[in-house]
């Protein structure tokens, strides 16, 4: 079998889905053991960087449902993709905080609208609980933020390649 039609029938495979369901929830379980055992409080771009993960498990989710239906299989990797773009600018917003080549506003606000107070409802989730300015090492000198930027862009690569080889497997298929 070669590449393009593993590709082009990747979106539709239940391990494609799975597995960024898997590496979101492992990532939101690494948070979690680096705030609750580690004590490494979150700022607000890091609750901003979960709350991406988040939407990035429930649009994996709904990609798992409905990966045979051709249209609401793009939608969803077209929501994977508005998913990662949201992680790189927030990692990248993250890093430049930890490297100072931006300095940014960075209080206590996650910057949510009342209606949608997730900060109250899952607080020990998504409860700013410190400034922005470093985030700690995890792996031989590598910070959380580096990271973060890295694992962003290679999932932003992924499924932008995936859904263009969907497209072009669709537009070929279909001439």
């Amino acid at each position: 079998m070669d590449i393009s039609n593993t590709l082009k029938n990747l979106s539709q495979n239940r391990l494609y889905w799975l597995s960024y369901i898997v590496l979101g929830l492992g990532l939101l379980a690494i948070a979690l053991f680096y705030q609750y055992v580690l004590e490494e409080l979150p700022c607000v771009v890091c609750i901003q960087v979960r709350l991406w993960f988040s939407l990035l498990i429930l649009v994996a989710l709904v990609g798992l449902i409905l990966r045979k239906n051709t249209l609401l299989n793009l939608l969803a990797q077209s929501g994977l993709i508005v998913s990662a773009i949201g992680l790189v600018e927030r990692s990248y917003l993250l890093l430049g905080t930890e490297r100072g080549f931006i300095f940014a506003d960075c209080g206590f606000n996650a910057g949510l609208p009342e209606w949608f107070a997730i900060e109250q409802w899952i607080p020990w989730l998504y409860q700013v609980e410190t400034s922005c300015g470093y985030t700690p090492e995890i792996l031989f000198g590598i910070t959380m933020a580096e990271a973060l930027m890295l694992l962003s862009v290679c999932l932003l690569i992924v499924s932008v390649t995936v859904i263009v080889v969907t497209l072009y497997g669709q537009f070929k298929n279909k001439f």
